[in-house]
């Protein structure tokens, strides 16, 4: 999916990359504030020209026709964007209403190119950027977009979101310098990545959440107005959202808009259990979906409407990002800071049996922060890397320049009965020693009890596994399922012992690292610092790579910085696919030649295929 399928608060993350320097006029100085491009780019040049008609994965001739229907696990309560991530359930979608001063580029790396934004500009030293607005940029009320919306949407976006606070924290000032131009100016110069990341702000319309009638820092389920391709038509509270095309919206023909939102609806319906939502979908409740369930991909589907293919199964390979997903113990408890305690929790966990049983042996063990990617830190330091973690000997575990950070491994009675054992002497180490089949501590007798916290019950698949490997320690895990809402909550508010997480990564990391791990994170509600660590290496890794000044330096920055936080042993790494396992009614046709950075894309490059729905049985 593009940025602007996503909510709100995934919009703001750091999908994005450091500028590479281009050519300046004769004479250009640091003051200069350097030439208008209409495009921003990691890697060399932007493929596409100023003035291209249309991207090249689109079909320029999809029809402007029929109705597109996802699934949404949960429910809603929120449509007010402001709010995304901190307060309420934001609604699905509500990114398709919206537009960014830049817009993604999907079959090249990290490159933007102008949308609510013509043209941008900064000088050599990246101390500010400044956008101009494109003259023809109108909200669907036909009011134009103005800096002042620009500059609005900034100061209220940082000023309610802590996730916005930490990724725009070197942002000091934004201020219209002409009609049409919006200039923020940088605390410091030399982060090359702020030019790029300004440009993926959410415009907002400041004249219509001002007005007295509402208020921003109230959650609401008024439909919002937007500028982007479609607004919100109608919704059921809490069980759809359905969104229509604005077949007038002002950018419907721009060069990055052609050949994309092709549906004259799109709906979410939603679901509270995941089992029931693909029943819904073999069903034809809805249209198309991401199988995230190993188990249902290669058993659940089974069914007839496949077997005469109505329904199509198709994975698309992921190569923009990269992930974590783990178990996160929360080391603002004080048992949990100690590192042998979290490295026992990573010895009990069998993935290697999870994986065969559970799993039908799709996974690969995660082993990197930035799994997936050329970022994640392989062997032992070398080079460039080895340098920069040289700077902060004694500081850090003597292991990240002696040993390979690997995964404890299972999958075996006498494999499993080893890493128990090395759990065991982990945990009395620490303090933690076993009187009557329980696991306690040494001095004060506090039982060794966690509670997972989970939102999905499908989870307890691998959860109760686990839960039996501890017990064999002595320590009772208990599993605890909420409804989102609840979980939400806690989460923000980092009330738990355990809980599982995902934190996608970019191919350039850099702002959004602040908020991970950094340690002004750690006890900032709503931040995604779960684990809460705190650690000032971690903090001036993430600083120097914020100010890379070439893709090596900050390559090689990045795998130190996820070495430094291997060998801490934060979390306990859970598995990995390097593809996105679709599965969808076939009526719907998408190009020949995906975008090659977008997964499946849905629905953005695809279309209505009437033909082929009659042809597959597939017709409404």
């Amino acid at each position: 999916m593009t940025r602007r399928l996503l909510t709100a608060a995934v919009l703001a993350l750091g999908l994005c990359a450091p500028l590479a320097p281009q050519a300046q006029t004769s004479g250009s100085s640091a003051a200069d504030p350097g030439d208008w491009r209409h495009a921003a780019t990691l890697v060399g040049e932007p493929k596409y020209e100023p003035g291209f008609a249309h991207f090249d994965y689109v079909n320029p001739d999809a029809p402007k026709v029929g109705l597109a229907r996802l699934g949404a696990m949960g429910t809603f309560d929120n449509f007010n964007v402001i709010l995304a991530g901190v307060r309420g359930n934001l609604g699905a979608g509500l990114g398709l209403v919206y537009e960014t001063l830049m817009t993604p580029s999907l079959d090249e790396p990290l490159t933007d190119y102008g949308l609510v934004a013509e043209a941008m500009r900064f000088p050599e030293d990246y101390s500010s950027v400044t956008f101009r607005l494109d003259p023809d940029a109108r909200w669907h009320d036909g009011a134009p977009i103005t800096a002042q919306d620009v500059i609005w949407s900034f100061e209220t976006l940082v000023a309610s979101s802590p996730m916005m606070q930490s990724y725009y924290a070197d942002v000091v000032a934004a201020e219209e310098t002409a009609e049409g131009e919006v200039t923020f100016r940088f605390a410091v110069a030399g982060n090359k990545e702020l030019p790029k990341i300004m440009g993926q702000l959410l415009v907002l319309p400041k004249h219509w959440w001002t007005d007295p009638a509402r208020a921003a820092d109230r959650t609401s389920l008024e439909r919002p107005l937007g500028s982007g391709p479609y607004r919100l038509a109608d919704y059921s509270p809490g069980r759809s959202i359905t969104y229509e095309r604005v077949p007038d919206a002002w950018a419907v023909d721009h060069p990055t808009n052609v050949g994309t939102y092709n549906f004259d609806t799109i709906r979410y319906e939603y679901f509270r259990d995941e089992s029931v939502m693909l029943e819904a979908f073999k069903g034809d409740a809805y249209d198309f979906r991401v199988e995230v369930s190993a188990r249902d991909w290669a058993q659940g589907y089974d069914f007839p409407a496949r077997q005469r293919g109505a329904v199509v199964l198709e994975s698309f390979p992921m190569l923009a990002s990269g992930r974590m997903q783990a178990f996160v113990p929360n080391l603002r408890q004080e048992r949990f800071r100690d590192e042998r305690v979290r490295r026992a929790l990573n010895y009990a966990f069998d993935f290697e049996d999870i994986n065969r049983t559970i799993f039908f042996g799709a996974y690969e063990r995660i082993d990197s922060f930035f799994e997936g990617t050329d970022l994640a830190a392989t062997g032992l330091p070398e080079g460039r890397e080895l340098e920069i973690l040289e700077a902060y000997r004694g500081r850090i575990p003597d292991s990240v320049f002696t040993e390979v950070w690997t995964n404890p491994t299972s999958g075996d009675p006498q494999a499993r009965r080893a890493n128990l054992r090395e759990a065991d002497r982990l945990l009395r180490e620490a303090g933690w020693v076993v009187e009557g089949g329980r696991r306690v501590h040494a001095e004060t007798g506090e039982p060794f009890d966690i509670e997972l916290l989970l939102d999905l019950p499908s989870h307890e698949r691998y959860a109760l596994p686990y839960a039996q490997a501890l017990e064999r320690l002595g320590i009772r895990l208990d599993v605890r399922i909420v409804d989102s809402a609840q979980y939400q909550n806690r989460l923000r508010a980092f009330d738990f012992d355990l809980v599982t997480q995902l934190w996608p990564q970019s191919l350039s990391p850099g702002n959004e690292q602040r908020d991970m791990w950094g340690s002004r994170a750690a006890n900032k509600p709503g931040s995604q610092n779960y684990a809460g660590i705190e650690n000032p290496v971690v903090d001036e890794l993430i600083e120097r790579l914020v100010r890379a000044d070439t893709r090596e330096e900050l390559v090689a920055t990045t795998r130190a910085l996820d070495r430094v936080l291997l060998h801490n042993d934060y979390v306990v790494p859970h598995w990995f696919l390097a593809e996105q396992r679709t599965a969808r009614w076939n009526r719907f046709s998408h190009p020949e030649v995906m975008p090659r950075y977008a997964g499946a894309a849905f629905p953005t490059v695809w279309w209505y295929d009437a033909e082929k729905a009659r042809e597959t049985g597939a017709a409404r």
